[in-house]
């Protein structure tokens, strides 16, 4: 039987992320294919954490800057070692290479973390973003490194596929569109009138989530009230921190909940989803969940960005404060905006979601890395020289730290 070795940066909780949602996905997907699987990871496995050992993967724990992973990884003799984020092949990847030199390498972006925290530093400095916020990034220059060290890098997002053809000339056989995906389209028939309020859910250990419920706070909700004195907005989320929390106002109606336990539910429920998303980058997760829901969202562009394609959105996109605040009154009041929009969602299910559009082309791609590896890594020289000299860097630095952390106090 063939093995999978999962780096996870985190345990996967599908229930808290779309990042948790995305593992999953990969986890089936490489089950269905007969895969043997191995997840690892250095954090602590906490009670959120989906039980994989229900799939029957074995889970362990590993260290940071320790050989005893060499020795695990060597002994396990993986097919393909899947990193989930740049920053778990960085730790990693020089170590698989050295022990399982002919393991298929494949990156799990989850979506460009230099892209979102270029996005992030342009918002804190008052700014617009530009595509050469990207090329002084030193978050860049490592993540695409990464990408370039892998034999694949699975991407969710369309635009950024383009940003790393355009601005960083990365190959088109290094990269792989494969988005979250929905497994069928079930209509939702909680109409129009059965619902009520606004809401947001998302994990507030991710920023954008934290800063996009801020904005709704200082920004939008109080012209949204002045409209609809009536409605609510119920935020929900993973993690709430202090500062959060602190934005809870009953007498706005504006409501901090803290973590769903049935997030689908609550969706279904509601009538709009609200996301002034400023920065971010990848598919928002809580915007897909809606379109599966039957309910219509407002985001802003970032928001929506590679979401829809040529498509319609499922509500509005809006990047002005007062046109936020009069989309949000027409698509909760008018109930044929709103049913035109349910409508566009499930269409951009039908059309860009489904796994049925994906899943039989990404085992071929599968199939093919495991068969022409060999000759995939020739035509990737930049690949090889980095993993040479970049990765020669890391491990040197990584056991100069496991020496010290040998040494007693």
């Amino acid at each position: 039987m063939k093995k999978l070795l999962i780096i996870g940066f985190v345990w996967p909780e599908p229930k808290s992320s779309a990042a948790g949602t995305r593992m999953m996905q990969l986890i089936m997907l490489y089950l269905e294919m007969d895969y043997e699987i191995t997840f690892v990871s250095t954090a602590q496995n906490i009670s959120f954490s989906a039980n994989l050992n229900i799939y029957k993967i074995k889970t362990v724990q590993i260290v940071l800057n320790d050989s005893s992973f060499d020795d695990f990884c060597y002994e396990l003799q993986p097919d393909i070692v899947l990193f989930d984020r740049f920053l778990t092949e960085e730790q990693f990847g020089w170590r698989v290479a050295s022990v399982c030199a002919n393991a298929i390498r494949i990156l799990d972006t989850e979506d460009l973390h230099s892209l979102r925290l270029a996005r992030q530093k342009a918002v804190k400095e008052n700014r617009e973003f530009t595509k050469n916020d990207l090329l002084i990034s030193e978050i860049a220059k490592r993540e695409i490194a990464s990408i370039y060290r892998c034999d694949l890098s699975l991407m969710v997002s369309e635009y950024e596929i383009a940003l790393l053809q355009e601005i960083f000339s990365v190959p088109k056989f290094l990269i792989y569109y494969l988005p979250i995906t929905v497994q069928s389209i079930i209509e939702n028939t909680i109409e129009f009138n059965d619902r009520e309020n606004f809401v947001f859910i998302g994990n507030f250990l991710h920023e954008p989530n934290y800063d996009a419920v801020k904005f709704l706070s200082d920004n939008i909700w109080n012209g949204i009230h002045e409209l609809l004195p009536n409605a609510k907005m119920n935020i929900y989320g993973a993690y709430p921190m202090q500062k959060l929390t602190e934005l809870n106002n009953p007498k706005k109606h504006f409501y901090i909940r803290g973590r769903a336990e049935n997030a689908s539910e609550i969706i279904k429920k509601s009538r709009v989803i609200l996301a002034p998303i400023r920065f971010g980058a990848g598919i928002k997760g809580k915007l897909l969940e809606g379109m599966e829901c039957g309910t219509p969202s407002i985001t802003s562009t970032v928001g929506a960005e590679s979401m829809h394609g040529s498509l319609p959105w499922n509500g509005f996109i809006c990047d002005d404060d007062d046109d936020f605040i009069k989309k949000s009154a027409l698509l909760y009041q008018d109930e044929s905006t709103w049913r035109f929009a349910k409508k566009n969602g499930y269409d951009l299910i039908k059309n860009r979601y489904l796994k049925a559009l994906f899943e039989t082309s990404f085992k071929q791609k599968i199939k093919d890395l495991e068969h022409n590896y060999a000759q995939f890594r020739l035509k990737n020289f930049t690949g090889i020289l980095l993993m040479h000299h970049t990765a020669n860097s890391t491990k040197y630095m990584s056991k100069w730290i496991e020496e010290k952390n040998k040494k007693p106090l």
